[in-house]
């Protein structure tokens, strides 16, 4: 073998290691949550909510930072070292007081899409979509879901697993892959926050489906 080749062979190996280690983080300390009751995919509740012990806050907590839903769903602004987080509106999705004006139109080439400045608003093919509140505002926000119909939206890819198709950029289809419990837990820690209202706007269809 060539000592190129030998190299080349070894960065991958070392790439797969990595990558393997990552992806396990993912699921360490899901045995120190609550267990699963018997009954397959179930969860434990109390009534339609799941029980919020703080253990599972807190890995809902850490879920939720690490797949990073506060990249799209927390409004971004400009700090005094360049665009940040403004996490005074955490996780409450597009704001209702930002009115955006008409996505550009690209020309034909290799761009896709366009992204509003606070990361909340995304135009492309499918139209213009706008990061839902993910606070537990009755209103605007998810306080008045329950947890099966969470656990739905994050496996089939439909607003409480039977409603409009989520849009980009939400990733449902890596999230699918999520356990029942860690679904449950990134749900208690959301229910956790402090309410916040916030009214998205509905999606935008592309000009052709109008």
């Amino acid at each position: 073998m060539k000592k190129s080749d030998l190299i080349f062979t070894t960065l991958i190996i070392a790439a797969a290691i990595i990558l393997t280690s990552v992806l396990a983080t993912a699921t360490v300390g899901a045995t120190s949550t609550e267990p699963v009751p018997a009954a397959a995919g179930k969860v434990a509740q109390t009534g339609d909510r799941v029980a919020q012990t703080g253990d599972r806050v807190t890995r809902g907590k850490y879920l939720v930072d690490i797949m990073g839903c506060h990249d799209c769903h927390t409004p971004w602004k400009m700090g005094p070292k360049g665009p940040e987080m403004d996490m005074t509106r955490a996780l409450s999705g597009h704001p209702e007081d930002m009115a955006m004006p008409p996505a550009p139109a690209l020309p034909p080439g290799p761009w896709i899409g366009a992204v509003g400045a606070t990361m909340t608003a995304w135009a492309g093919p499918w139209g213009v979509s706008f990061t839902r509140n993910l606070t537990p505002d009755k209103e605007t926000g998810l306080g008045d879901w329950t947890l099966e119909q969470f656990i739905a939206t994050m496996k089939t890819g439909r607003d409480r697993g039977k409603g409009r198709a989520l849009l980009p950029p939400m990733p449902y289809f890596n999230l699918a892959h999520l356990t029942d419990e860690d679904i449950a837990s990134v749900f208690a820690y959301l229910q956790s926050l402090p309410p916040m209202k916030n009214r998205v706007p509905q999606p935008i269809d592309p000009p052709e489906s109008q």
